[in-house]
Formats: structure tokens, C-alpha cells, sequence
């Protein structure tokens, strides 16, 4: 008897298949190209030696052995960067607790098809999304609640994303119903079911939606520049704008305050250092990001 002849991997494409697959490797590799050099030119740049006369260009090759951490130094032993640090830190972490808080008991709400009134909900959550109040009223709503110099009033203006409450909405809907009824009719109320049932089902789009929230307040600068006028107060970002402001406009005195390291290496390290808690907080809920994008994202 013949035995039959196992096929490779390749012989299951056909032409245009493999053509196609060949395009896109391509092209990925050039967005990882394009992606790679502007973050490489950083890292580099923030090692720049004091006595270095080269471009950003030559930089990016220079070996690592004739580097300098004179820019981490200098902002390592710089208070205001630790006091701007914990700040944001403080905002990251009491923010994204603060919207989560807010966001899954009402998207929730919004997933209970039996709900009286449910559509008038939905399109008055849709309205903000639609249309923006403006700066100014919500400036004197923060200022009226006397969140001024506060920290909250970075993230309690965004505690609730009407994209985020969508989006955790519609996973909540895509959940078997039969579980919500089974409790029910056992007697199980509302918040126990969210609590008991529905929350432990929702790992994937809680990481996701915990991860937008946790990015939008640990870049947010616009909130403390407007509301924070305390220096002690200032986050992370806020820092960062005050040493490109400084730069740009010969202003030598928030820099000398970092040392003799170049400038624009201090730029680069501070930029490096403040986005390095999303890059390591990133690799342990990326399987949970793509999941809970998918089986929530918003149905057509």
C-alpha cells in the first residue's frame, strides 16, 4: 500500500495567497522599521555624552560603551522629577480605579435589555459623545466643586470615556443571557450578579478598558496645566513641558537645575522615563487588550 505524501505548510496557498502573505510581511516590516528608528533615535539620544559633537544621526549608531547616563543622573537626582513621578503615579493609579468604578456599573446598566427606559439612556450617555460641552463649562464645574490644585481634577473630568462605556456595553450584552436569568429566578439581585457573574467572565475587556483609561491619564497634561498651579502638585507631564518650554525659549533656569548634562539629552531620558510603566505594564495584559478589543468592540 502507498503511503500518501505529507504536504508542506506551503503547498495549502496558492500563488496569490503566498504573494499576498509576502506584501503584507513587507509591509509590517516597514512599520516596524518606522516605528523602531524614531524610539531608538530617543534612547540613544538620551545617553548623548556632554563632549559629543555629532548629528541625532550619527548618535544612533554610536557604540554603547562611549555612551553617557549623565541626563539619568541628573534627572534621578532631581526631586522634582520623583515628586512629579508619584504624582502621576497617584493620578494613573486613582484614576483608572475611579473610571472603572464609574464606567462598569454603568455600562452594566446598559447591557439589562428588560431595563425600563433603556434607549432614552443610551442616547443621553451618546449625547456628550456627539457633542462636546466645551472647555469653559467644564472648567467652572471643576472650579464650582473646589477641585482646584487637586489631583482628581485630572482625572475626574475623563473618569467616564462614552467609547469605553460602549464598548464594555456591548461585550456585556454578548454574554450569555441564561446566566443573568438562571440568577434571577434564584433570587440573586442586580449588584450580585454584576459582582459574582459578570465580573469574573470580564477580565479580558476590564484589562482593555483599564489600559485606555491608564494611557489617557498618564499623558494627560492639558487637566493640570489648567487646574494644577501648584508646583508640588505638577505631574510627570507637566515637568516634561516646562523643560522643552525652557529649552526652546533660552529660559536656563529649570535647566540648570538638572545638572551639566546636554539638553537634549535630558529631553530624551525624561521622555524614555516617563513612558516606561506603560511599556512594562503593557506585556502582561496584552492577551487580555486584543481579546477584549475584539469581543467588544462596537457592532454595526
Amino acid at each position: 500500500m502507498r503511503m500518501l505524501k505529507k504536504k508542506s505548510p506551503l503547498e495549502k496557498y496558492t500563488g496569490v495567497d503566498i504573494v499576498f502573505y509576502a506584501i503584507v510581511n513587507v509591509f509590517l516590516i516597514l512599520v516596524l522599521i518606522i516605528v523602531f528608528i524614531p524610539m531608538w533615535s530617543t534612547i540613544t539620544l538620551s545617553f548623548r555624552p556632554n563632549t559629543y559633537i555629532g548629528t541625532n544621526l550619527e548618535m544612533m549608531f554610536l557604540p554603547p560603551w562611549e555612551w553617557s547616563i549623565s541626563a539619568y543622573k541628573a534627572l534621578i537626582g532631581n526631586m522634582g522629577f520623583f515628586g512629579s513621578l508619584w504624582n502621576s503615579l497617584k493620578i494613573f493609579i486613582f484614576g483608572v480605579m475611579t473610571a472603572l468604578f464609574l464606567t462598569i456599573p454603568l455600562s452594566y446598566v446598559l447591557s439589562v435589555k428588560t431595563l425600563p427606559g433603556r434607549k432614552p439612556l443610551i442616547i443621553f450617555v451618546l449625547i456628550p459623545y456627539l457633542f462636546s460641552v466645551g472647555l469653559i463649562p467644564t472648567y467652572l464645574v471643576v472650579v464650582g466643586l473646589g477641585l482646584t490644585n487637586n489631583l482628581a481634577a485630572v482625572f475626574l473630568p475623563g473618569a467616564i470615556g462614552t467609547y469605553n462605556c460602549l464598548i464594555m456595553y456591548r461585550f456585556f450584552e454578548g454574554l450569555p443571557e441564561e446566566l443573568k436569568e438562571s440568577a434571577r429566578i434564584d433570587g440573586a439581585a442586580e449588584w450580585y450578579i454584576l459582582l459574582r457573574i459578570i465580573l469574573p467572565l470580564s477580565k479580558p475587556i476590564i484589562m482593555t478598558i483599564g489600559l485606555y483609561y491608564g494611557v489617557s491619564f498618564w499623558n494627560d497634561f492639558f487637566n493640570a496645566m489648567l487646574y494644577i498651579s501648584n508646583n508640588a502638585l505638577q505631574p510627570l507631564p507637566i515637568l516634561l513641558r516646562n523643560i522643552l518650554m525652557g529649552a526652546g525659549m533660552n529660559e536656563f533656569i529649570e535647566i540648570n537645575a538638572f545638572g551639566d548634562a546636554p539638553i537634549q539629552a535630558i529631553k530624551a531620558a525624561c521622555v524614555f522615563m516617563s513612558a516606561i510603566p506603560m511599556l512594562l505594564a503593557y506585556p502582561f495584559i496584552q492577551k487580555y487588550f486584543t481579546k477584549g478589543t475584539l469581543l467588544g468592540s462596537v457592532k454595526g
